[in-house]
C-alpha cells in the first residue's frame, strides 16, 4: 500500500492578469521508505505542491490518500494528525530566536503530549544522534547555517512521523553543508526507513534519490536519474 497518493490534484491563484493555475490535476505515488525528489524550476509549484501533500494547505479539486484512507481537510483533527504524522524541513529552518536548540526541538513533542519532561529527553537524545549534543543550549543566533538545519531536522523527526517533506532543504547552505545535509538524510532513510520528499533545484541531488520526477507546466512526471 501506498503512504501517500495523490489524485488529479489541482490548485490555482487568482492574480490581477487572471487564474494562475499551478497544478493542473497531478498523480503521485509514494511507498513506505521510499526518497523521492520532484525538481522543477522556480515557481514551477514543488512547494505548492509539497505543502498540499503535508497538509499545510488546500486544494481545488482531487484527492489525497495517507496509509489508504482519504484525507477531509476540514477534519477538526487535522493538526494533530499532522503534527504526529508528518515532518517539515524548509529552506528557511523557522526555529523560534527564543528557545535553545534543544527546546526548538522538543516543541512538536510537547504540543502532542503535554509531556515536556520526557520531549526534552527525547529531544536530547535526538540531537545526540545527530552530533548536535554539545551545541543543544545553544540559541539559533550562535549556531551555523547547517547547525540550524540539523536542529531544523531533528524538530521533524522528534514525533517519529511516517513522512518527512523537506522544501529545499539546502537552499540556504554551501555546498559542503548541503552535502552533510543530504547524507545525513540519506543516513536516516537507511537505517529507520524514514520516506523523505524532497524538492529540490539540485540535480545531484535528484540523482541520489530512489525516484526522481519533474513538474512542469502543472503536470508531474517520472524522469530518469
Amino acid at each position: 500500500m501506498s503512504l501517500i497518493k495523490i489524485e488529479k490534484l489541482k490548485k490555482s491563484y487568482n492574480e490581477a492578469s487572471g487564474k494562475l493555475e499551478v497544478l493542473r490535476g497531478v498523480d503521485l505515488e509514494i511507498h513506505p521508505g521510499e526518497m523521492i525528489a520532484i525538481t522543477g524550476e522556480s515557481g514551477s509549484g514543488k512547494s505548492t505542491l509539497l505543502h498540499m501533500m503535508g497538509m499545510l494547505d488546500s486544494y481545488d479539486s482531487g484527492k489525497i490518500f495517507f496509509s489508504g484512507e482519504q484525507i477531509n481537510l476540514k477534519d477538526s483533527e487535522l493538526s494533530e494528525f499532522r503534527n504526529k504524522k508528518i515532518g517539515f524541513v524548509f529552506q528557511s529552518h523557522y526555529l523560534l530566536e527564543d528557545f535553545t536548540a534543544e527546546e526548538n526541538v522538543a516543541m512538536p513533542k510537547f504540543i502532542a503530549t503535554k509531556d515536556f519532561k520526557k520531549s526534552v529527553l527525547d529531544s536530547r537524545q535526538l540531537l545526540k544522534a545527530l552530533d548536535m549534543e554539545d551545541r543543544r543550549s545553544h540559541y539559533p543566533s550562535q549556531l551555523s547555517g547547517g547547525e540550524q538545519q540539523r536542529v531544523a531536522v531533528a524538530r521533524s523527526l522528534i514525533n517519529s512521523p511516517e513522512i518527512i517533506f523537506a522544501d529545499e532543504p539546502t537552499g540556504n547552505l554551501d555546498s559542503k553543508h548541503s552535502d552533510e545535509l543530504i547524507n545525513l538524510l540519506m543516513e536516516l532513510n537507511k537505517k529507520q526507513g524514514q520516506t523523505f520528499v524532497i524538492a529540490t533545484h539540485s540535480k545531484e541531488i535528484a540523482s541520489k534519490m530512489d525516484r526522481c520526477f519533474i513538474l512542469e507546466n502543472g503536470i508531474i512526471k517520472e524522469t530518469s536519474k
